[in-house]
């Protein structure tokens, strides 16, 4: 205990020993749950998204579960049609705008930002609980929607034109619950980038920003920039379905590709909002299992930039059937062999850092190497469909659903359990059984594989993608998938079973369990309600070991 603590000094002077109280307590003037929804304490504001995301990741994670019972077998009637096409559109809306894109900007972002700066709190508190506010209000509109009007969306979570215009399922109230949703992302990203911009504490250069941080102020950029984007483009297909514009009508002289267009602008840096948070994570993971400076540390911050911009340029890849001249074709697929670059920069140097590292493995570091090997996997076939003349035969097959997998949930997914193990202690103050969370850690990674590898093969035999039945010749394929998903939900039991029993009666941990030698490990187990007694000076890189085991 007494190592971590020392670290900790040389890390931060000046700083009071911490205060007894922390920020689970009821805050004064306030008991129960109102003294957390409405709380300004930006760790209460991350630990309502995350409980809310998790609620909403399960909830998807059945919908999934249930959309794989009905492709187990061709001809299966589980699902009516209809209410595939359903199932369907609800597990995507659901698991792209309401756990991915918010996992962990929303909640470890807005938990440990602050404090990995030196800062008392986000510089718009208020703000800060507002855009919670907004997330539950998108989120309840989007779960009304499929109670009301005449049924549950059903064009998939892209919302394509024409079928979305005309479809007299509910579509009009789930486009406002993701304009809602988009609301709560651009606020969050506005306030983090202030947060950065403006709280640092003396000593804290953007030299000696941890990289989690970086991570988060290039995604901020994108949230503030592209998210609008989808806003306009919801309120648009409300529009043509209220007040019949004709914007993506032929006959009224519309064009069905304005919408391509316009929800590819947002939607693909937004796989760059899923993916730099998880990217973060891994960043400060590594060193501190590894008991090394991070190497490359400037090459990782700058392609966190990199990966922002060069990621907002790259969207017309996703039409190259829709009809597109054969210059704008190899702009856009040089581009996106362009935008991998920083993306390896970031695996080469974490790597690096592993390499001749004293490591230890523990479940974090598990979690994160697990996500180098899904996310390559991913990154990897994701120049095929970069590639114009491979992603012709590709697209639209189960080739994509495959790479779309490894990449979200094989990528931000696993950073997200990373994050989880990594920073539970400092949450809570306890510690998890780090057996039990190894165990499930490689039962989730072979259901991950067993899931998503046999539809890379399905999808270069032909399988199209989102289709209620399909070909006996398909069949195997789509059997061992399914198999997979029932070995991915028992791994994922198992895991969030072990965090519950860890924080009813996990081992009480100090303030240090890992070694760590950003700020937050500073901090008491759980950290008191205003961070920091006296504003730390920081005088070292946020890397910087002493090669001494940490207490446990």
């Amino acid at each position: 205990m007494s190592d971590a603590i020392e670290r900790g000094k040389g890390h931060a002077q000046g700083q009071a020993t911490p205060a007894p109280a922390n920020f689970l307590e009821s805050a004064p003037g306030r008991e129960g749950i109102t003294s957390w929804i409405f709380s300004t304490d930006h760790k209460r504001i991350g630990l309502l998204y995350l409980t809310l995301i998790m609620v909403m990741f399960i909830t998807a994670t059945i919908l999934g579960l249930i959309l794989r019972l009905k492709l187990m077998t061709p001809g299966n009637t589980l699902l009516a049609p209809q209410t595939y096409n359903a199932t369907f559109t609800l597990h995507g809306v659901i698991m792209v705008f309401m756990v991915v894109i918010p996992s962990i900007p929303a909640s470890f972002g807005n938990i440990f930002l602050p404090i990995q700066i030196g800062a008392e709190d986000v510089s718009f508190p208020r703000l800060n609980n507002f855009s919670w506010w907004l997330y539950v209000t998108g989120a309840v509109l989007a779960l009304v929607s499929i109670f009301t009007g005449n049924g549950p969306p059903d064009t998939g979570w892209t919302f394509y034109v024409p079928f979305s215009e005309r479809t007299t399922t509910n579509v009009s109230l789930a486009v406002i619950a993701v304009f809602i949703l988009g609301f709560s992302s651009i606020l969050t990203g506005l306030n983090f980038i202030t947060t950065i911009h403006r709280l640092r504490a003396p000593g804290m250069t953007w030299r000696r920003l941890p990289l989690f941080v970086w991570s988060l102020y290039a995604t901020g950029w994108i949230q503030v920039l592209a998210t609008p984007i989808l806003g306009i483009t919801a309120l648009l297909i409300f529009g043509e379905r209220v007040l019949h514009l004709g914007l993506f009508d032929p006959g009224r002289g519309g064009d069905p590709l304005l919408y391509q267009h316009l929800f590819w602008i947002y939607s693909h840096p937004a796989v760059y909002i899923m993916i730099l948070p998880a990217m973060g994570v891994i960043s400060e993971v590594i060193p501190v299992f590894a008991r090394k400076r991070i190497f490359g540390y400037k090459m990782i911050a700058f392609s966190s930039l990199a990966i922002a911009f060069a990621g907002s340029l790259v969207w017309a890849h996703h039409m190259f059937t829709s009809g597109m001249s054969d210059l704008a074709v190899l702009v856009f697929s040089f581009l996106t062999f362009v935008v991998a670059i920083p993306s390896a920069i970031k695996v080469f140097n974490w790597l690096s850092t592993l390499y001749k590292g004293s490591i230890s493995l523990e479940p974090p570091l598990l979690y994160a190497l697990g996500f180098i090997f899904m996310f390559s996997v991913g990154g990897l076939t994701g120049l095929v469909l970069g590639s114009a003349g491979t992603n012709i035969h590709v697209h639209d097959t189960y080739f994509v659903v495959a790479h779309f997998h490894y990449v979200i949930f094989g990528g931000t997914g696993l950073g997200m359990f990373s994050a989880m193990h990594f920073w539970f202690p400092k949450i809570f103050g306890r510690m998890y059984d780090k057996k039990q969370a190894m165990r499930s850690f490689w039962v989730i990674l072979v259901g991950m594989n067993v899931l998503y590898f046999p539809m890379f093969i399905l999808g270069l035999q032909g399988m199209p993608r989102r289709y209620y039945d399909y070909l006996p010749q398909y069949a195997t394929g789509q059997f061992i998938s399914t198999v997979g998903s029932w070995i991915l939900a028992l791994g994922m039991g198992l895991m969030f079973l072990n965090l519950w029993a860890g924080i009813r009666r996990g081992r009480p941990v100090g303030m240090n369990p890992w070694g760590g030698a950003t700020l937050e490990w500073t901090l008491s187990s759980p950290p008191p309600p205003g961070n920091f007694l006296e504003e730390p000076v920081v005088d070292k890189g946020p890397y910087e070991y002493a090669g001494v085991r940490a207490d446990d």
